[in-house]
């Protein structure tokens, strides 16, 4: 199951049932649970931990250090869930001690090539992102959101549930949940509809999501205003109480 030219340092943990490609690197650290595919050529640098049954291609490097000056080489950590697909090129850095010290992944995330996940980003599960979609260190990204290719975030920034950013977006404040943004710099266009749709949100949802959007983007009421009638609608719409939980957290204002 690990190819002979594969160089596994003695202190990685590797479950029985992983498979390492030809010519890949795992590091000290590195802890790499059952069902794993690991191409040729990726590089897995620790501490870092992988959960069950995920795929990554070849020439991925996972767990380096974190691109930042302020890193001294402190144990800082990358964690991946299971069922993730991480593909060709991409770069996943570990956490810094400024933060939680932690680089977080869940599962059953679809991560194309040449993507760049920096240190500390917080990522949920079911996300998409397309080929060249980079985040910077910090960066919060929730569960279904898709991320187009070449999609740029800046540090800090929120990316709501079920969200779409179009490519080549450049994101440098918040996304809210189920909105479709694009541009340089990101605007929004609308609600994520048929996104919603494929994943079953029922009429009535979207109905109370579309009264949302209204309130906060077409009522030229400021988000504090805004966040008055959404608290309302909140009680009789559950996907809005998610919306208005998201809005109360942001700190860098929303994209417009």
């Amino acid at each position: 199951m690990i190819h002979p030219t594969a160089v596994i340092d003695p202190k990685a943990e590797i479950d029985q049932n992983v498979e390492i490609g030809a010519y890949s690197i795992v590091g000290k650290g590195v802890q790499i649970a059952a069902g794993n595919k690991i191409g040729p050529h990726v590089v897995i640098q620790g501490p870092t931990q992988l959960g069950e049954n995920n795929t990554i291609f070849q020439f991925a490097s996972i767990g380096g250090a974190p691109q930042d000056k302020k890193y001294a080489d402190e144990e800082t950590t990358l964690v991946i869930g299971s069922g993730n697909t991480i593909r060709e090129f991409v770069t996943i850095n570990r956490g810094t001690t400024q933060d939680r010290g932690s680089t977080i992944i869940g599962d059953n995330n679809w991560i194309m090539a040449y993507v760049h996940i920096a240190h500390d980003c917080v990522i949920g599960n079911n996300t998409t992102f397309a080929n060249s979609a980079s985040l910077a260190g910090h960066v919060y990204v929730d569960d279904y959101a898709i991320l187009g290719g070449f999609t740029l975030v800046h540090q800090f920034c929120r990316i709501g549930a079920h969200c779409f950013t179009a490519m080549n977006s450049v994101i440098s404040k918040d996304v809210p949940p189920y909105v479709m943004v694009s541009g340089h710099m990101a605007e929004t266009h609308g609600l994520n509809t048929e996104g919603l749709k494929r994943r079953g949100f029922s009429s009535e949802a979207l109905v109370g999501l579309k009264r949302a959007y209204k309130t906060l983007y077409r009522s030229g009421k400021t988000l504090k205003e805004a966040l008055v009638d959404l608290e309302e609608q909140a009680n009789q719409t559950h996907e809005v109480a998610e919306l208005v939980k998201f809005l109360k957290q942001v700190t860098r204002g929303i994209v417009r």
